[in-house]
């Protein structure tokens, strides 16, 4: 491994991303962010490539989100990592390439958004503890973005994305696999080598059969993605006005229903 902190590599049908930053939990940083979604480029554009791996080092955390240190105090940051976190999950999602995530530890708000946006997930078998997500963003004071509402909609349901934003609960496995979340579960020292056991499987599919459904399915959503990655940054700009009152925020409310029908 490089001291890249997003890393790259090929092997045959299979690309694998790598998050390098394990001093920092995985963070991501501007840099990073647009480092990831220029793989994420590299990789849909290589011929070769059938599925792409998105996983972390060491066992600790997947990723513990965006670097709040870099945005803290910084509204110029604040705006490109919005900006960049929102491309990186909306590349995710619409990439010709079946996208898995490999979840060894920890996954806190980008970090989940990430695992949420990816086709398939496929988790380290191992106590809540050690491996959970967490969407802590309204517990901080951080608006959801980037597709930190629409993400947990499209994998969970309205009712279980709102108990993931409101209560800010850390989800472990056992939860996960009570909602069929998991694609597949390994042992933490099986994982690396089951995970891409797993993608060369899925790699076995003709083209068409592949990347053909995934369009479809992107296509049937695709209005309803970017209008919801829209309103989050419209809902954004007015959370973070300064001085809003509740007769202000309920006029833009209403505002915002009559634009988004």
């Amino acid at each position: 491994m490089t001291e890249e902190t997003i890393h790259y590599k090929s092997e045959g049908r299979i690309a694998t991303i790598t998050i390098n930053r394990p001093d920092k939990a995985h963070a991501f940083n501007i840099s990073m962010l647009q480092s990831l979604y220029k793989k994420l480029e590299q990789a849909d554009n290589d011929d070769r490539i059938k599925c792409i791996i998105i996983k972390s080092t060491g066992d600790r955390f997947f990723s513990a989100g965006y670097d709040l240190k870099e945005i803290q105090g910084a509204p110029e940051n604040v705006k490109k990592i919005t900006e960049w976190g929102r491309k990186v999950n909306y590349r995710i999602l619409t990439l010709k390439k079946i996208v898995i995530s490999q979840i060894q530890g920890r996954a806190i708000g980008f970090g989940v958004l990430m695992i949420l946006a990816s086709d398939l997930r496929v988790f380290a078998d191992r106590p809540k503890e050690e491996l959970y997500i967490h969407l802590p963003e309204l517990a901080i004071s951080a608006f959801p973005q980037t597709g930190a509402t629409l993400l947990p909609l499209l994998a969970f349901g309205l009712s279980y994305a709102k108990h993931l934003l409101y209560t800010a609960d850390r989800v472990g496995l056992e939860e996960l696999k009570n909602i069929n979340f998991p694609d597949r579960i390994f042992a933490l020292e099986e994982l690396e080598e089951a995970t891409v056991s797993f993608a060369k499987q899925i790699a076995k599919y003709q083209n068409p059969f592949l990347f053909l459904p995934k369009a479809m399915l992107n296509i049937m959503n695709k209005n309803y993605i970017e209008a919801c990655m829209d309103l989050e940054d419209e809902c954004g700009k007015m959370a973070y006005t300064k001085g809003v009152n509740v007769k202000e925020l309920d006029e833009f409310i209403k505002e915002i229903y009559k634009n988004y029908p």
